[in-house]
């Protein structure tokens, strides 16, 4: 699919001064992507990237960034068929289980098929939230390639350059 519009992103912010790094991502590994790979996620609203950044506990300093995206090959997660006929589903999509299994074998089967993906050349999947407040209508977008030109434009919104400051 064809995603344009605006995303939305909750940096911790010690991240804040690189907010199109995927620098955090990659020093921890995420559920769709292993260590040493970066990746940002975003989401397509505001309260969904904080719901995201502030799983738990108490909601901690957060600095919120949003995007101007223009990405031609992003994965859609909401269809069943779609995802089943890459060999995963929503169950496997969703499940807690994530960092054991990364831990465990090395990489989790998200993992695993965010990878196969980005080899597809798909630059990133839209996906629900499984953050613990989140609803159906909570998405995301991790994306593992992004530049400032098509096909997977993903341009900063910071006309007053704030975060360089």
């Amino acid at each position: 699919m064809h995603y344009q519009g605006k995303l939305y992103r909750a940096l911790n912010p010690i991240y804040a001064c690189e907010p199109l790094s995927g620098r955090g991502a990659e020093l921890y590994g995420g559920r769709f992507n292993a260590k040493g790979v970066p990746a940002l996620y975003t989401s397509l609203t505001i309260m969904t990237a904080l719901k995201e950044a502030n799983q738990v506990g108490n909601l901690q300093p957060t600095t919120l960034v949003s995007y101007d995206a223009d990405l031609e090959r992003v994965f859609d997660c909401r269809e069943d068929t779609t995802v089943q006929a890459q060999g995963i589903d929503a169950a496997a999509l969703a499940d807690h289980t994530w960092r054991d299994q990364m831990k465990s074998a090395g990489e989790a089967r998200t993992q695993t098929f965010a990878r196969q993906l980005a080899a597809d050349g798909y630059c990133g999947l839209i996906v629900k939230s499984y953050a613990a407040a989140a609803t159906d209508d909570d998405l995301n977008l991790v994306l593992w390639a992004w530049s400032n030109a098509a096909p997977s434009r993903l341009i900063l919104i910071d006309d007053e350059h704030r975060l360089s400051r």
